[in-house]
């Protein structure tokens, strides 16, 4: 099967449809699904691009996708509302003209190796609740709080695509950073309001 960057240049960009829906998204990935799906749906929000409506559906989406991980589905079932909303295309090749050239980068250096991180079930009971917490911190309608989350699920679900458990760690470990983060953030606003905030982002940008 053709790479994901290959894929969704030919879908996106040199066969457009006029309407694109998760579904048809879904049709290109084959039995990378559940990779694919995650991949896809973290790019707008992994991206330092304004993507304005993504985090919340896109983020209930890869939670559904993450519990189903722990239970040990095969096949990905989604919201029959979410699966069928139509996305802008402008915005999506927008999003995609900033996230392929990331993607093919990751591409350079991945292939199949350490699988049983991907494919056991341990491996993927793992990945599945470390991208359920990232999808919770995705739904945060607090600055701070979806970015490196989704970063985190992007790499892990790129892993995935690629049966490389060496990326899916890697993934796994901007997770925990992620929840790092969201958690500061979150203990920043309770304890001491926006003022603490404010010094947590001071002390980020200066590290």
């Amino acid at each position: 099967m053709a790479r994901l960057s290959v894929e969704l240049k030919r879908f996106f960009f040199e066969e457009p449809p006029p309407q694109v829906t998760l579904n048809q998204v879904l049709a290109l990935s084959g039995e990378r699904v559940f990779g694919f799906l995650l991949v896809i749906l973290s790019l707008p929000s992994a991206l330092p691009i304004p993507a304005p409506g993504y985090s919340v559906p896109f983020g209930i989406l890869i939670f559904v996708l993450a519990v189903q991980l722990v239970a040990g589905a095969k096949t990905p079932w989604l919201p029959p509302r979410l699966a069928n909303r139509s996305l802008e295309l402008k915005q999506v090749q927008g999003v995609l003209n900033a996230g392929i050239p990331w993607l093919q980068r990751i591409e350079a250096i991945s292939h199949p190796r350490l699988p049983y991180v991907c494919t056991s079930a341990a491996g993927r009971v793992i990945i599945g609740i470390a991208i359920a917490l990232m999808a919770i911190s995705m739904m945060i309608p607090i600055p701070g709080t979806n970015t490196l989350p989704a970063i985190g699920i992007f790499v892990t679900g790129f892993g995935l695509l690629e049966d490389d458990g060496a990326i899916s760690l890697g993934g796994l470990v901007l997770c925990l950073m992620g929840a790092i983060l969201s958690t500061s953030i979150l203990v920043a606003l309770f304890v001491g309001g926006s003022s603490l905030l404010d010094l947590l982002r001071s002390w980020l940008k200066g590290g």
